[in-house]
């Protein structure tokens, strides 16, 4: 009986530490001495020091056919209930409590089930995580955003909400405002990028894929194309906080960039597509701290054009190609860069520019009936032209029979 007391204690040690990383040790104790569980200082600082020392360091690696080896991931940060599910205990609060703010006990009485430091607090965990409760010394109160979600003043106003949530949510935040107007990878493409880019553990993987994946669509953040799940970006419209200032900045990081390392764009020379060049891609290149040039305006002087191409490509550090209209020159200098295993930045207007045999690769889409669409191609293009300088492997063209 004292082992199962014991092991109580610890686990409501280590679900308060986990929402308050900060508390000291004393402040630990007296919050849990209100929800009746009665610890000493000391105890705390045994249970948290005993987590820290059975903690992996860093990522581990597994080892794989052909000395290859891949990352298991590491700690998982994001809610363990989706979007709608975290609602639950706020909308309880609300409509039972004219949203004031109670205990941790009370809320679960609100929502009719018994109280207990194991799933029930996992959930108000989630419904913190989305920006919905704030939780302080055993007490939830609403916030803001869930008011606004719950009771909205419109239908707008109410999805505008939903989005932020989605954006205050750890990891999931992470993943939306790297696909954000792209197609999710292929499945295993994915598992791999969540597992080695955003350290998603391997055996949450299929866990955080529903939650990711629920949430967006509750938020009306992804949506169906060509049998391709698309990620919505409505960075550019103010509803969602995507600081893409602050991202191209932590993409920089470890870059050896410099203004004398060119990006190649080659796109058709015809309008609209044509006046690209100055209004979206010269500054994309620009934010990302490469020299934009032309191909078709900037390389061809005297002498044979495909020279004059074939040492551009050559001299480019990435290249950015604009496939909209399928233009033959395009395609042309685009197969060249592939031969030479050059990463390139593929953008697109549609899906149906994008021929069959490059459609596994990633694909920047945009729309231009939406009014914010130049202002997004210019932040996504050079967040893409830097995460394909950091992870060249990812942008540049490999035959199917080289994996």
């Amino acid at each position: 009986m004292a082992d199962v007391k014991q092991k109580s204690k610890a686990q409501a040690v280590r679900d308060y530490i986990a929402e308050h990383p900060k508390a000291k040790y004393k402040d630990v104790a007296e919050a849990l001495s209100k929800q009746g569980v009665e610890v000493a200082a000391k105890y705390v600082s045994r249970v948290k020091s005993r987590a820290k020392a059975t903690k992996p360091k860093g990522e581990k690696q597994i080892k794989l056919k052909k000395g290859k080896s891949k990352f298991t991931g590491g700690t998982a940060t994001f809610p363990r209930h989706n979007l709608e599910r975290a609602l639950r205990i706020p909308k309880a609060i609300l409509e039972q409590n004219a949203g004031r703010e109670c205990t941790e006990q009370e809320s679960a009485s609100f929502v009719g089930i018994t109280y207990n430091r194991g799933p029930y607090v996992v959930e108000l965990s989630s419904a913190s995580k989305f920006g919905l409760l704030e939780r302080s010394s055993g007490k939830v109160r609403l916030t803001d955003l869930a008011r606004m979600i719950l009771r909205p003043q419109d239908e707008g106003a109410r999805l505008k909400g939903l989005r932020n949530a989605v954006l205050k949510a750890p990891e999931l935040s992470d993943v939306y405002e790297r696909y954000r107007g792209e197609n999710l990878p292929d499945e295993q493409l994915l598992n791999n990028a969540l597992v080695a880019k955003f350290r998603i553990p391997q055996e949450k993987l299929a866990e955080f894929k529903a939650i990711f994946k629920n949430s967006l669509e509750y938020a009306k953040l992804i949506e169906q194309t060509n049998g391709k799940s698309r990620i919505l970006d409505v960075s550019g419209a103010g509803e969602v906080p995507v600081d893409t200032g602050a991202r191209v900045k932590k993409l920089g990081k470890g870059i050896s960039v410099s203004s004398k390392d060119t990006c190649l764009v080659v796109m058709p020379f015809a309008e609209p597509q044509g006046a690209y060049y100055d209004q979206i891609y010269k500054p994309a290149i620009e934010k990302a701290g490469l020299r934009p040039v032309r191909a078709d305006v900037e390389i061809f002087g005297a002498g044979k054009i495909t020279d004059q191409v074939w040492r551009g490509i050559k001299a480019a550090k990435i290249l950015v190609a604009e496939l909209t209209t399928r233009n033959p020159n395009v395609f042309y200098e685009l197969g060249l860069a592939h031969a030479l295993r050059k990463p390139a930045v593929l953008v697109s207007s549609n899906e149906h520019d994008v021929p069959f045999d490059l459609r596994h690769l990633r694909v920047i889409y945009y729309d231009v009936m939406d009014p914010f669409w130049g202002r997004k191609l210019i932040d996504k293009v050079a967040e893409d032209i830097l995460f394909a300088i950091k992870n060249p492997k990812e942008a540049i063209f490999k035959p199917e029979e080289e994996g």
